[in-house]
């Protein structure tokens, strides 16, 4: 079955699906996107991301080029068309055309949007099996990336150095010699005193849609974190280290730099919390189906 995409309001099988060459997305870079998951066709925290989709157009000037609702049933609509019960929605949205220049252009073009969707192994329920490597990088990207914009050059390199090191993250670190984020995800550290921390919120990292849930998740289970700044040079002392995105879930890291982290294996707390967010997407009402 051929794949079906969303583009400009229409649905088009995903080899004819195009955008304009005058496209400031494509021009620019000039726009932003979100990512949602699908888990047993339950679209998984659905209004954190649309929420922090309208705030980072709202941060570059785009106006929202549907409503929450509307957008919501195009996910749903993408699901049906594609028959995909576990998987990912990419939803992009532009500026939208215009003849190239860099400043914004008057008037105003209408957005365009673009969503297609693939298909992903279901949640996965061994979290041993789970577990994963990463590298350190310094953080070479730009100073907005509370912004989740398509300008992620800085990003796909961090990201080659690490499949070329035979890991599949990257955890950046900033000139100051602070960690930021992984290079697609939040990082968290358990320290050498048990305490699990995460990067406050700042311009330097984006506000991370399945971070929050588990924040939120941690405050009713009774689970106590910090949100403090952690230097790099802490990741060789921590007892555990995992990191959490759309993609990723709580997904432990046990090997850093090509050494250990703890004792090598997944820690008691991530294990905890990996539980802990599996029932949030298998089990939870609030993920219920629309």
């Amino acid at each position: 079955m051929s794949r079906i995409a969303y583009v400009n309001g229409r649905y088009l099988p995903q080899r004819e699906a195009a955008v304009n060459i005058e496209d400031r997305g494509y021009q620019f870079g000039d726009g932003v996107y979100e990512v949602v998951q699908v888990s047993a066709g339950r679209l998984i925290d659905e209004g954190l991301h649309l929420a922090r989709l309208e705030r980072s157009l709202g941060e570059i000037a785009i106006p929202m080029p549907l409503s929450r609702r509307a957008l919501g049933q195009v996910f749903l609509e993408l699901m049906r068309r594609n028959r995909v019960r576990d998987g990912l929605i990419y939803m992009q949205v532009t500026r939208g055309v215009a003849r190239r220049e860099h400043a914004f252009p008057n008037p105003r073009p209408k957005p365009a949007v673009v969503m297609t969707i693939r298909h992903l192994a279901e949640f996965p329920h061994d979290v041993d099996a789970w577990a994963t490597t990463a590298i350190t990088r310094p953080d070479e990207r730009w100073q907005r990336c509370d912004i989740k914009s398509v300008n992620l050059l800085p990003n796909v390199l961090a990201k080659e150095a690490a499949h070329r090191a035979g890991a599949t993250e990257a955890i950046l670190v900033d000139a100051a010699g602070m960690v930021t984020e992984g290079a697609s995800s939040s990082v968290w550290v358990v320290d050498r005193k048990g305490t699990l921390a995460t990067r406050s919120l700042d311009h330097a990292i984006l506000p991370g849609c399945t971070r929050a849930a588990l924040i939120g998740l941690m405050a009713e289970a009774g689970i106590t974190w910090r949100e403090q700044s952690v230097a790099g040079a802490e990741l060789e002392t921590a007892r555990e280290i995992f990191i959490t995105s759309a993609s990723s879930f709580v997904k432990p890291v046990v090997r850093l730099d090509g050494r250990p982290v703890g004792d090598g294996e997944v820690g008691p707390l991530t294990r905890a919390l990996f539980s802990l967010f599996s029932h949030h997407v298998l089990g939870a009402a609030r993920n219920a189906p629309a």
